[in-house]
């Protein structure tokens, strides 16, 4: 057998074993390669006389509480598989207790797509390609916030009550545990957030909670998406939450740490502006417009920066996926929090 590169932290023999058990067709493990991307949860291709799966996994060592849930995306997943939203097959899920690597993990397929970093898209094959491209992830987001999540299972896949709300206060908890030093910043854009929380408008839908282009897996031939991934931060939410965090790409520099789309002639790429995006998805969803967006796009660099600092948070520990990667995400939280504050002093 072929292990890849050395390192796993597991016994590759073992995990073949139990993957021959377990997941039918699967055969006997040939190769094991980790994927860079996944700051979060690792990721593993897994190539078997059976085929190529894909293995995700919780991270070693120890953990902030309530993430890495990788059980939820393994359910999520399944309960997608028939409705419009395009999800890998999902094939197996290991708990903890059972795990012959000594964490939760699960199997799904591997789709051999396009997957782009950039959100410029610079693979595209002209304006129009782009363009496709960028109404493809609008008509995903609108059929995702469409879901009923009664009819698929997932009715208690989120807490009920004022979503954003119960996002500050996990956000804020999960920033305060993994702050290495006190940021000015980011403590005025808790409390500017506290004290302009909207009023709860009782919309409710199926969030991804990381909605950006690097997640999807593009068709090779054409601007459609295969698969919708990482999922490992959706719950039932307001749906407005999801449309703002991928529009914080329109604000985000495309340098550095960041892959956004801000300071780049947009026009001349063939995406949309921030507001015709906005305005399609509103189209497609039957909706007048967006309330409170300075609110919401706000909460959304707030939450990316808490995130952040806890994959960095990880790196002090010894625990990322990535170090490299995680040490440059941590010099990025400043910059998301002076970004955030703009915004609202801009009042847009």
């Amino acid at each position: 057998m072929d292990t890849g590169a050395p390192g796993f932290g597991f016994d590759i023999g073992e995990l073949g074993r139990y993957l021959a058990r377990e997941v039918p067709g699967f055969g006997s493990l040939v190769h094991v390669a980790k994927f860079a991307a996944g700051q979060s949860n690792p990721t593993y291709r897994l190539d078997a006389s059976g085929g190529s799966f894909v293995l995700r996994a919780k991270p070693p060592g120890e953990l902030l509480k309530s993430a890495h849930q990788v059980d939820r995306e393994f359910r999520v997943m399944a309960a997608l598989a028939e409705t419009p939203v395009p999800v890998p097959r999902v094939f197996h899920l290991a708990s903890d207790d059972d795990s012959p690597i000594g964490r939760a993990f699960f199997v799904m397929e591997f789709l051999d797509g396009r997957i782009f970093f950039d959100p410029a898209v610079p693979q595209a094959r002209d304006r129009a390609e782009r363009a496709a491209i960028y109404d493809a992830m609008n008509a995903v987001l609108a059929d995702l916030h469409g879901v009923d999540v009664s009819a698929v299972g997932l009715a208690d896949y989120g807490r009920p009550g004022n979503y954003f709300a119960r996002q500050l206060s996990r956000w804020a908890e999960q920033y305060r545990l993994s702050e290495i030093e006190p940021n000015a910043d980011m403590a005025r854009l808790r409390d500017w957030l506290e004290a302009n929380l909207p009023a709860d408008d009782g919309a409710v839908s199926l969030v991804h909670g990381d909605f950006r282009i690097d997640n999807m897996i593009f068709d090779p031939e054409a601007p459609k998406i295969l698969a919708l991934l990482d999922w490992e931060l959706s719950t039932l939410g307001h749906p407005f939450a999801d449309l703002a965090y991928q529009c914080m790409q329109w604000r985000l520099p495309n340098e550095g740490a960041f892959r956004g789309l801000g300071g780049l002639d947009r026009e001349a790429l063939g995406i949309p502006t921030e507001a015709a995006y906005v305005a399609r998805y509103c189209e497609r969803r039957g909706l007048e417009g967006i309330g409170d967006w300075t609110f919401h796009l706000a909460f959304s660099f707030f939450r990316l920066a808490a995130i952040l600092q806890g994959v960095y948070k990880r790196f002090t520990l010894g625990n990322a996926s990535n170090p490299a990667l995680a040490q440059v995400y941590g010099r990025s939280v400043p910059l998301l929090a002076r970004m955030a504050n703009e915004t609202i002093d801009a009042g847009r």
